[in-house]
């Protein structure tokens, strides 16, 4: 099977004209061309499951188009998408904002989503997919490294919990890459797909490995690459796998 993870950035693309007139103006522009271009590439990829960060789900940015839907349906796959804050956040409240989130893409015979909410940061969002033979979590870990550890505690517990073999994807916010999350991939049994530590940001030149891929025993990785793709900040990062047990 073949999972690509991208953090997509609202599909706002990069570059100097996102910052005009003023600093991190892009946020608050559509920029449906490079969409289209995130899309072209998701497609070409021919994913089985598709994990996106930083999805808009149909905000008056992207003239109500909810990004996860319209890659989906350009993929033939059906779309799991959620809002990314706390069910009782403020920003449930805010134009645009209310709007941002992940999503899951999978191909109409992989089906059946749950969504948990970490207890503490302001991106609180996990998606499981399960799968007759295995669970894929996506995630999106806080900005602040005191929430990030609490975070891994609860998804810890959660990939524990799994009697099934796990994938756990995403963009994990690891300032100091792999050695940040150590402990927590051994306490879980989990390996990164990315053994040599490639880093996926910023995609202009990448030096941080902040998106990850981790599995654990039961699933057996063919091969990992990151696309140099630069139609956002992050990298797409892309794991063939098979099951083994």
């Amino acid at each position: 099977m073949r999972l690509l993870v991208y953090n997509i950035r609202y599909g706002l693309g990069v570059g100097a004209s996102f910052h005009l007139p003023v600093p991190g103006a892009g946020y608050l522009r559509g920029n449906r061309p490079n969409l289209v271009r995130i899309t072209d590439f998701i497609k070409a990829q021919k994913p089985d499951i598709v994990g996106l960060i930083e999805v808009d789900t149909g905000s008056i940015r992207t003239g109500r188009i909810n990004q996860a839907d319209a890659i989906a349906q350009e993929l033939g796959h059906y779309s799991s998408y959620q809002c990314k804050y706390g069910e009782e956040s403020f920003n449930h409240r805010l134009p645009i904002v209310r709007n941002q989130g992940n999503a899951f893409l999978a191909a109409p015979s992989v089906q059946g989503e749950r969504f948990h909410y970490f207890e503490t940061g302001i991106k609180r969002l996990i998606i499981e997919l399960e799968l007759d033979e295995f669970a894929v979590f996506l995630v999106h870990l806080s900005l602040k490294y005191r929430h990030r550890h609490v975070q891994l505690r609860h998804l810890h517990d959660l990939i524990i919990a799994s009697d099934k073999p796990v994938i756990v994807a995403g963009d994990f916010n690891t300032f100091w890459g792999e050695d940040e999350i150590y402990l927590f991939m051994r306490a879980a049994g989990l390996t990164s797909a990315n053994p040599q530590g490639l880093p996926s940001y910023p995609a202009r030149a990448p030096r941080k490995e902040l998106d990850f891929v981790l599995h654990t025993g039961g699933i057996k990785v063919t091969q990992f690459v990151i696309p140099d793709v630069k139609y956002s900040d992050h990298l797409p990062l892309i794991c063939d796998f098979e099951i083994t047990s």
